[in-house]
């Protein structure tokens, strides 16, 4: 693994760990800024919870058990899918500068969604970062190329070698026993 990916991961899981603790803990603090977020994505995805304050504990565990993986490097592509899919809708209920009312609200939730979207981009890149590694896809393709050069080589193997064999078969039968 190189240094970046060493250091790197970790401190882009820590916001992630530390977010989390907080949600799981004390999901009330931000339950009222996640209800109008969270209705809309429980009417499309009927398996949540039906209190917004589980639906906050549940996403902020997803946060800190998928941070943890992305910082000691276990299934980092994976557990940065998991955390880019939970900060979508934390950023969306937790920094509506939209509808802030004076311009120093607006302007430091701003910052604060705009942060968001740089992690939700490191988040992406590190889902799609194979550390060095061939995807699972490209390995399987190239497996299925190799097995199909093969199965081509058999087959010309066979045909090539057919017919004299044939014609050997043929004049053997022929020999007195």
């Amino acid at each position: 693994m190189s240094l970046l990916r060493l250091v790197g991961r970790p401190l882009l899981a820590s916001m992630f760990v530390a977010g989390g603790m907080s949600s799981v803990r004390s999901p009330k603090d931000v339950t009222p800024l996640a209800e109008p977020v969270v209705n809309p994505i429980r009417e499309r995805v009927p398996v949540l919870p039906e209190r917004t304050e589980q639906v906050v504990r549940l996403s902020g565990g997803v946060q800190v058990a998928a941070g943890v993986l992305l910082g000691l490097g276990r299934m980092p592509r994976l557990s940065a899918l998991a955390l880019a899919a939970t900060l979508v809708p934390t950023t969306l209920a937790g920094h509506r500068y939209w509808d802030a009312e004076d311009d120093s609200t607006r302007a430091q939730q701003r910052i604060h969604f705009l942060k968001n979207l740089s992690m939700l981009g490191g988040l992406l890149i590190a889902a799609d970062d194979t550390g060095g590694a061939p995807s699972m896809l490209w390995r399987s393709r190239h497996t299925a190329r190799g097995l199909q050069r093969n199965a081509g080589l058999v087959r010309r193997t066979v045909r090539a070698t057919a017919g004299p064999a044939a014609a050997v078969g043929g004049i053997k039968a022929r020999l007195p026993h």
